[in-house]
């Protein structure tokens, strides 16, 4: 029986080789699963990372806008955080639930 197996893949660098290849793609704390996962969520660290930088972006831009004009500015004020002039009411309306 043994004899029908070539002579190369009986011997010992070949065994100890590819028990080798076996414990680093399963084994061990570097394997091929865990360096798939962590590539594949690198990709989506990078993605992210794209998303947020255009936001910021979007966001310089926006606040150059608003700093630069003060019309802007008040009216962004009065709509979001509700601020008024001394003497004036603020009336919030609020749409109607349909039931």
């Amino acid at each position: 029986m043994l004899k029908r197996i070539p002579k190369f893949v009986r011997s010992f660098y070949f065994i100890t080789g590819m028990l080798f290849l076996v414990w680093m793609l399963f084994f061990d704390s570097n394997d091929f699963i865990t360096q798939y996962r962590m590539s594949r969520e690198l990709r989506d660290k990078e993605k992210d990372k794209e998303y947020y930088l255009e936001k910021m972006a979007e966001v310089q831009q926006d606040r150059e806008e608003l700093m630069g004009n003060p019309e802007l500015l008040e009216k962004f004020a009065r709509e979001k955080y509700l601020m008024k002039r001394p003497g004036e009411d603020v009336f919030i309306v609020v749409p109607k639930k349909e039931e």
